[in-house]
């Protein structure tokens, strides 16, 4: 898969998706990067701890998030996006499941990272289709009900797969995400990540998102600030399932967790 003219080799390496939110209400870090120097500063430390893209979200997706319009969040990301291309060598991916959003940003990003995975916005195939863009394809979904979890879940992909296909989106340029975290339960989302290896069975590249997440929390009963090791664990099964690219808010502590697990993978010192 080639970003930002980089050869990403997904068959025999794992890469690293830092998270810059640049919001003031995400989960996590909402607040803490959404000023130009706050956001460039943390773009270089992550790029420095092993970063291989980073991805600019400008609104919060957590539970009972406030939406905002195109034009609010196109003036959050804009000039944060031109900045990163302008300083730095990093594929940057833009965070949103809006058309007008990523067609007004669409100088400035490498990758597109859908968090609705075509399903939201209409007009979102065809301007993917059209940028020639590698895109982040994430299972979600307006309602939690499944008949049975795993093959909806499997059903849910398909199904927008099959909007991208009609649209004209290349195979090669998709990856795929579980999405834990969205319209799942706890043990719903523990299944996406222990059934890793049956979403690349599928044939693309998986990218495991689970960055302190509230299964996690609820898992280990900690608090946000405390939910490095617990990430770091899905890092290493997600890898070991299969997955390509982790998207994550810890840069150092994945990183050494994926360098560890190739190199006991493949018996060698893995270097990426």
């Amino acid at each position: 898969m080639i970003i930002r003219g980089k050869e990403f080799d997904v068959k025999n390496n794992v890469y690293i998706m830092g998270i810059l939110n640049v919001t003031p209400d995400s989960f996590s870090d909402g607040g803490n990067f959404n000023s130009l120097d706050k956001a460039l500063y943390h773009t270089e430390e992550m790029i420095a701890q092993g970063a291989d893209i980073i991805d600019v979200g400008g609104e919060s997706t957590r539970p009972g998030h406030i939406k905002i319009s195109d034009e609010e969040e196109v003036e959050r990301v804009a000039p944060i996006l031109s900045a990163i291309r302008e300083r730095f060598d990093v594929p940057v991916s833009l965070d949103s499941y809006k058309s007008g959003v990523v067609r007004a940003n669409l100088g400035q990003i490498d990758l597109i990272n859908d968090i609705w995975g075509l399903k939201y916005d209409s007009e979102m195939a065809e301007v993917v289709a059209e940028s020639g863009l590698p895109y982040c394809l994430m299972h979600n979904r307006k309602n939690s009900e499944y008949n049975n979890f795993f093959e909806d879940f499997m059903a849910d992909i398909k199904e927008s797969l099959e909007i991208a296909e009609r649209a004209g989106i290349k195979k090669e340029k998709i990856i795929l995400d579980g999405g834990v975290g969205f319209a799942k339960s706890c043990e719903q989302n523990l299944q996406v990540i222990n059934r890793t290896d049956e979403l690349c069975a599928l044939g693309y590249p998986v990218m495991v998102a689970t960055s302190r997440k509230s299964v996690i929390g609820l898992t280990l009963d900690r608090e946000l600030s405390e939910r490095i090791i617990g990430t770091v664990a899905t890092t290493v099964i997600g890898i070991m399932k299969g997955a390509s690219f982790v998207r994550v808010h810890d840069i150092s502590e994945n990183y050494d967790a994926i360098r560890m697990t190739k190199s006991v993978l493949e018996e060698r010192k893995w270097i990426k």
